[in-house]
């Protein structure tokens, strides 16, 4: 669920988060996530690769004004807010990975499709396996095209 940022009366409406939290902004907010403990600007630019702190910076700026990052009393910047919007909707947290939604699918299809074969390998049901097979293909063929949509390896 998105929601919409408030804005003072007579400025230009400003965009739901959806909208402004994409590109270089996005993988900060990755990062951030993944992180699980305050980062610093200069950490940012050099673990995402940015031309300069500057860079991260404004990134890290944008999602404080979204309110997503706090700073802590050291000067380091932290999630306060998940939200999953766009791309990020695919995909689960679990421990330090970021995995696509539908690698269990995917799994779960393979891992039937398997037992199916060695428990029944005297009387196998082609469609059966046709069907199993199809299933597995196309979840994992959608896990592949989401898991390269993902805005930070």
């Amino acid at each position: 669920m998105t929601k919409d940022i408030e804005t003072p009366p007579g400025d230009s409406k400003k965009l739901p988060i959806e909208d402004q939290l994409k590109g270089k902004t996005l993988q900060v907010y990755m990062y951030m996530i993944r992180k699980k403990e305050p980062v610093g600007v200069r950490e940012v630019q050099r673990d995402l690769g940015f031309s300069s702190p500057s860079v991260a910076n404004y990134h890290i700026d944008k999602l404080v004004e979204l309110a997503l990052v706090s700073q802590d009393e050291y000067g380091r910047y932290y999630v306060v807010q998940k939200v999953q919007v766009g791309v990020l909707q695919a995909f689960v947290n679990i421990g330090g990975l970021t995995v696509p939604r539908l690698s269990f699918f995917a799994a779960f299809f393979t891992t039937m499709l398997i037992a199916y074969i060695v428990l029944s390998l005297d009387n196998l049901n082609i469609y059966a396996i046709g069907f199993a097979l199809a299933g597995s293909v196309a979840f994992w063929f959608e896990t592949i095209r989401v898991w390269i949509k993902m805005p930070v390896t």
